[in-house]
């Protein structure tokens, strides 16, 4: 069963950042001073679990520009399982849920390999790619 919530407690968090470290820093050779930055604390955070093992995580934070979501990550073993599509629609519920942000643009820097993933929830592509982390990207919204 995949469960999707907020993180609650240093334990969690530290849970999503192996999750993190796993994906992006080592699969895909993120810079560890890349991937962890300054908006750790100020963030919503998300731990995904598939029968109680942390296997995926999100977060979203509110910025000038709107609500971007970013640190998408699922474990390679969980992947098209249904976790990432769990993550994804739990954080725009609990955007939606948000009085304060919810008619806010909703945009992320997706994964160019991810840009079909997220149209299915109504993301679109705008402009042109770009290298961010050593990673193909667009700039999506919503």
């Amino acid at each position: 069963m995949i469960e999707v919530r907020k993180v609650a407690n240093q334990t969690e968090l530290e849970q999503i950042f192996k999750i993190r470290e796993e994906v992006f820093v080592k699969e895909q050779e993120v810079a560890p001073e890349d991937e962890y930055d300054e908006f750790e604390e100020t963030s919503t955070h998300f731990l995904a679990t598939v029968d109680g093992v942390a296997c995926g995580t999100a977060r979203w934070r509110q910025t000038e520009k709107g609500i971007k979501l970013e640190r998408f990550a699922v474990l390679k073993n969980y992947r098209n399982s249904g976790v990432g599509q769990e993550i994804l629609r739990v954080l725009l519920a609990d955007i939606e849920e948000d009085p304060n942000v919810s008619e806010q643009k909703k945009y992320m820097h997706a994964q160019t390999i991810a840009i079909p993933f997220y149209k299915k929830f109504g993301f679109e592509t705008i402009g042109d790619e770009f290298t961010e982390c050593g990673i193909k990207h667009y700039l999506m919204e919503k």
